[in-house]
């Protein structure tokens, strides 16, 4: 039997199985969270919300994922994930389509706070559900395969923009069903096929290669024995157990450069729809293909830093150098100024660098951790890591409130963004 052959079987057959169905369930979460960007454009001014509301509102999201990431994590590590993601696609759903109907809820609370609960509500309901899909590519994939296996699945996060923007800002201008604002609309439109994916999910993803009739009996041997053969190896390293995440340096390091760099994405990925929308020499068409172009480059920026890591095996390298050069090109898009076809162009290159990092960084924590450790620090890594998804967009908004124009929130941004970069640099060089 020729190994190599099957290993290129398994690793192809394993692709086409699971990567397409994770693409679109991530890339619904993503839009979900993400389409407040677009909503706001009418939301804000119908329930009288400032800049520093809607980046509140837009980071605590962030707090009630925060609370469950590392249970979520665990549960995927020692139970079953097709159920878990199930369970979380429901109730985000649920709770997205719930935003639809902000302010007029049959509750006790002012606008403000309906607002505020929603936020906080999805966060909660969503929390788990990335962090569980990286822990559940793990069972799928070797170490050395993980980096181009995370770039497919990443790449749903800007596909979920280039896609799912030019549909919410059409919801947003032409659906104004039974007296609801087109705001309305777009939370509720875009929160009900998780709800269905969620069952879905239950009947399309498989936890373990061990129960996978799907592969042929050489290929699920093969792929069950590699996977063995590496926690065979962290075991005799003695970094298996929950505990052991914690006292690992380079998990608390990855998680603060995380925080840096979610900081700079998550307040980008809200506000840019704002920012482009400013630019009224330019058709609102033209607008949405200015706020979209960012994210198609992204795209390949993924993709393009995935591929190159699996075959330089540098992945200290491949997770700092995108982080540093997306707050060079953000410093580059801040100074071009008045010349609108530079910070166009100079916005395309922050966003071929902004995510490039997701599929190498997020294979770091299993090359040095074995299961529950290492299902433990991802969980940690994104959990105070995505708290930069509340600080980001809520001093950028206070700053666009307090200053009335970006260039100020813009400049933190940039910061964080190189400042990510400079700590991911440090990582212990066997990485």
């Amino acid at each position: 039997m020729n190994l190599d052959d099957v290993a290129e079987r398994t690793r192809r057959r394993v692709t086409l199985r699971l990567m397409p169905f994770l693409i679109l369930i991530y890339l619904t979460a993503y839009l979900d969270r993400a389409n407040i960007g677009i909503a706001k454009l009418q939301m804000q001014g119908a329930l009288h919300l400032t800049d520093e509301i809607i980046g509140f509102g837009a980071g605590i999201f962030f707090i009630g994922y925060f609370l469950l990431e590392i249970p979520g994590t665990l549960i995927v590590e020692r139970w079953s994930a097709r159920r878990w993601l199930a369970r979380i696609m429901v109730t985000w759903g649920v709770m997205a389509t719930l935003s639809g109907f902000a302010g007029m809820l049959p509750v006790p609370l002012s606008v403000r706070a309906q607002f505020y609960w929603l936020r906080f509500l999805l966060g909660a309901a969503e929390a788990g559900f990335f962090p569980g899909v990286v822990v559940y590519l793990s069972h799928w994939f070797r170490l050395a395969d993980r980096s181009r296996a995370k770039a497919w699945f990443m790449i749903a996060q800007p596909l979920s923009i280039v896609i799912g923007l030019p549909i919410s800002r059409w919801i947003l201008e032409t659906v104004h069903w039974h007296g609801l604002e087109g705001w309305r609309w777009v939370f509720i439109l875009e929160g009900l096929p998780p709800v269905i994916l969620g069952f879905v999910t239950l009947y399309c993803l498989t936890d373990r290669p061990e129960h996978a009739r799907w592969l042929p009996d050489d290929e699920r041997a093969w792929l069950i024995t590699e996977l063995a053969r590496e926690q065979r190896d962290l075991t005799v390293a003695g970094r298996v157990g929950i505990f052991d995440a914690l006292r690992q340096p380079r998990t608390l390091l990855l998680a603060a450069s995380f925080f840096l760099i979610v900081t700079g994405n998550q307040a980008i990925l809200f506000f840019l729809p704002s920012i482009t929308d400013n630019m009224k020499s330019m058709s609102i068409s033209w607008r949405t293909v200015v706020t979209v172009s960012p994210y198609i480059c992204s795209v390949g920026g993924i993709l393009l830093n995935g591929y190159l890591a699996h075959k330089t095996g540098r992945r200290r390298l491949h997770t700092a150098l995108p982080m540093m050069l997306s707050g060079v090109s953000l410093a580059l898009a801040i100074l071009s100024g008045a010349h609108l076809a530079l910070t166009i162009a100079f916005f395309c290159l922050v966003g071929f660098t902004f995510q490039a990092y997701l599929p190498v960084f997020w294979s770091i924590p299993s090359g040095f951790l074995g299961k529950s450790a290492a299902a433990t620090a991802v969980g940690l890594i994104n959990s105070f890591g995505n708290l930069g998804g509340f600080v980001g967009p809520y001093i950028f908004g206070y700053l666009r409130t307090a200053t009335g124009h970006y260039e100020t929130g813009l400049w933190f941004l940039t910061a964080c963004m190189f400042s990510a970069g400079l700590l991911a640099a440090t990582i212990r060089s066997d990485l």
